[in-house]
């Protein structure tokens, strides 16, 4: 066989092998994306995490450098280097056997919120989830709705939970979440929004119907968007409406218990109702996996409203496992939303 023919059949089984490894990636990336970004993420993460190591080690030289010049001269540098504003935020809680009266508003921060949870993942039916809090007490009314009765609820959150084929993850999260809720003393309700027919799964659509469907329930004070799989891991991050709006899941164990991104409010956030009227809600152009969390942010940015989140691990959550493949990507966040699409997110 001549030479030339060789090089030109290497050069075509060459370029067909990248052809076929390219092509097969995408398709991984578009039906499989969660596995995708959960890698994405994390690794966006670390590099988060090395930055702010480096900051530290460059602050400690300083502050080494500075107390070497002051001790020089016989004095000492009263700043610390190592204090923040986090670390002086109140934590104080009310201690056990505190009384109110049923006339009085229910304190945030009540003794019965002790912190670190357990967090069960097996899993259970539904209809046992139903009857053990139906039976229970404070019982729930069915329909998910609940108030306290030894004091006035401070807020009332309406619970947004976009649903679609995840029926071993929500009795899973309704056992977990409706006692904290309780111990939270929030008048509260539950709204399980089910995308049906087979269309690629458009979550921020199912908030905007599942915001008018509540607020035909009740006059709600805030919103709380809540993936079904995200499981608190601490009490103690109240989801009452203060400091809204608010990005309550900060670190998911998925990626490591990090921030993916500065600009990261997906999992679990919560909005005023005047401020999610401001804002105008989700963009209801997003079908599929990924973008409309980050076209959220956007909004809430524009309106200039500040994000707030929990201090230090408060903002711990557990990702329950999925047995089934997510939702396919949406391939057009990246035109909706070029500045956070996620294969591309800014840091």
């Amino acid at each position: 066989m001549p030479t030339h023919l060789r090089f030109r059949r290497r050069s075509f089984l060459g370029l067909l092998f990248l052809f076929t490894l390219s092509t097969s990636a995408l398709y991984f990336i578009y039906s499989a994306p969660g596995i995708v970004n959960e890698y994405v993420f994390m690794v966006q993460a670390r590099g988060i995490q090395i930055r702010e190591n480096v900051k530290n080690i460059g602050a400690q030289v300083l502050e080494q450098v500075v107390r070497g010049a002051y001790s020089i001269n016989g004095t000492d540098y009263s700043y610390d280097f190592n204090f923040s504003e986090s670390d002086a935020l109140p934590t104080t809680y009310l201690p056990e056997g505190f009384t109110y009266l049923p006339s009085q508003v229910c304190p945030e921060r009540l003794p019965t919120m002790k912190g670190r949870l357990e967090v069960n993942m097996s899993e259970i039916s539904l209809e046992e989830v139903e009857r053990s809090l139906l039976e229970g007490k404070p019982n729930i009314v069915p329909g998910g709705y609940w108030k306290p009765t030894d004091c006035l609820p401070r807020w009332k959150v309406a619970i947004l939970v976009p649903f679609r084929n995840r029926h071993e993850h929500l009795p899973i999260l309704l056992r977990h979440l409706v006692p904290v809720l309780q111990k939270q003393r929030l008048q509260f309700a539950f709204y399980i929004i089910e995308q049906a027919g087979t269309e690629p799964f458009n979550r921020a659509m199912l908030f905007n119907v599942g915001y008018k469907e509540a607020m035909k329930d009740l006059n709600w004070d805030c919103l709380i968007f809540h993936d079904v799989d995200h499981l608190m891991e601490n009490d103690r991050n109240y989801y009452g409406c203060t400091d809204m709006p608010r990005h309550f899941a900060v670190k998911l164990d998925k990626y490591s218990y990090m921030l993916p991104y500065n600009e990261f409010f997906g999992g679990v956030s919560g909005l005023m109702v005047k401020q999610f009227k401001k804002i105008n809600g989700f963009p209801n152009a997003f079908w599929g996996w990924g973008g409309e969390d980050d076209d959220l942010w956007n909004r809430v940015q524009f309106a200039n409203y500040t994000v707030s989140r929990p201090h230090g691990d408060l903002g711990r959550y557990m990702s329950i496992p999925h047995h089934h493949r997510g939702e396919v990507q949406f391939l057009g966040r990246c035109l909706l939303a070029p500045q956070h699409c996620s294969f591309i997110t800014p840091s």
